[in-house]
């Protein structure tokens, strides 16, 4: 019976260690990006006309980068939404003579503002 205090010691242990090792070489990878698109615009920028060149080069990459968020929003808002479609129909079904089921107006009406957001006030390109 000594071992009943194992399992979440070595679990909470393989948790943390693994969180440890996830930041750290997420941390990592931002840094190698950032010295390659560094090292990317400096030799753009070193070609003759590159820094015209280097700057077109940023635009771009600030106009991907709106339009990964924008479609980021969309695709959030599209999962709140049917995430809370689905729970209002699972306790429509369990419960169906209690008003329970309006709880999943909560992350569809989220999901909702989310795509509120991303078609009609997120910044175009």
């Amino acid at each position: 019976m000594e071992f009943q205090y194992l399992v979440p010691a070595v679990g909470s242990l393989a948790v943390f260690s693994w969180l440890a090792v996830a930041t750290w070489s997420d941390n990592r990878r931002k840094e190698r990006e950032a010295f390659y698109r560094n090292d990317t615009l400096r030799k753009i920028a070193e070609t003759q006309g590159g820094a015209s060149v280097a700057l077109e080069y940023l635009r771009e990459e600030e106009r991907n980068a709106q339009k990964r968020r924008r479609e980021g929003l969309k695709l959030g808002g599209l999962i709140s939404t049917a995430a809370g479609i689905g729970v209002g129909v699972f306790l429509f079904a369990v419960l169906p003579d209690r008003p329970i089921y309006f709880l999943g107006l909560i992350p569809a009406l989220i999901g909702f503002a989310l795509l509120l957001y991303a078609y009609v006030l997120a910044p175009k390109a």
